[in-house]
């Protein structure tokens, strides 16, 4: 295990079954049920929390007693161990938003499982068919605001130089210099923005790269760990991999915003910024649209 917030699949199995542990399963309901899990493990997707009031599905569900009824359900307390993992190279770093939610609303015993369920197959290790009913846990939510950013809080920063916060954008970089994607009403990234793909960051494996590599990319960046971070992406998925990430490689002030490009680019009191000339250039085409 290289960090306090990853378990290696060795300890992972060895402790299967003992009380207090909870492993959810953040990949698809049908791969979970029928394509096998990890003995005990639960199952639930970050859309199971999302407002369903709301356009922008990364927003976060306002009611807080259906949220908590549904964590509950998972059989989580405040003090269950709680493991989560997907298939990292088959999602949107699906594992990384369980892992935000929960230590937004206030759960503090969190990892997840490094190289998630590939290496777990890779090593032959057991797993079981069928869905999971835990007895329901009893946890209460407490929301961290300090690991949270909203369309707001990002509106005001861009107003005016903000050297001791970088806002990190974990999209592809053509999505971020102004690609134009189905359902986006506006291409682009928000300004000042910095981009750095939530890709990248893993092994062959599907295991996590170490903490130097991954720190050495960050100041590659210009990121340190004495700023504050904010991370977006799309609908809050990807950017919440990059806040463990980030969180991994000791940066403290992090934060993620949940509704992201999905919510930023529906409300044109935001600013966008795009970069034509780059994009025309990363896809090889000249600025009449004719190939280069």
């Amino acid at each position: 295990m290289k960090h306090e917030l990853l378990i290696d699949t060795e300890t992972l199995q060895q402790n299967l079954g003992q009380p207090g542990l909870v492993v959810i399963d953040v990949r698809g309901r049908a791969t979970y049920e029928f394509g096998g899990h990890i003995p005990g493990a639960v199952h639930s997707t970050w859309h199971d929390y999302s407002d369903p009031q709301a356009v922008p599905k990364g927003l976060l569900d306002p009611d807080r007693g259906r949220m908590e009824q549904k964590i509950r359900a998972l059989g989580i307390s405040e003090d269950s161990d709680v493991v989560i993992y997907s298939n990292p190279f088959d999602n949107w770093g699906d594992e990384g938003r369980m892992f935000w939610m929960l230590e937004y609303l206030g759960h503090k015993r969190l990892r997840i499982l490094d190289g998630g369920w590939v290496k777990w197959v890779q090593e032959r290790r057991p797993f079981e068919h069928g869905f999971v009913t835990p007895k329901p846990g009893t946890f209460t939510i407490n929301p961290v605001a300090s690991v949270f950013a909203g369309k707001d809080d990002l509106r005001h920063l861009v107003k005016q130089p903000h050297p001791g916060t970088a806002i990190v954008d974990a999209r592809s970089l053509e999505e971020y210099l102004g690609k134009e994607i189905s359902g986006i009403p506006r291409p682009g990234h928000i300004p000042s923005a910095i981009h750095l793909a939530w890709t990248g960051f893993l092994h062959a494996n599907a295991t996590v790269k170490d903490l130097q590599t991954i720190t050495e990319s960050l100041a590659d960046k210009g990121l340190t760990q004495d700023q504050e971070i904010i991370c977006y992406c799309t609908g809050g998925v990807r950017s919440s991999w990059l806040y463990f990430i980030f969180k991994l490689a000791g940066y403290r002030k992090v934060r993620n915003y949940p509704g992201s490009w999905w919510e930023w680019s529906r409300d044109f009191a935001c600013p966008v910024e795009k970069d034509t000339k780059g994009l025309q250039h990363i896809l090889n085409v000249a600025p009449q649209g004719r190939p280069s």
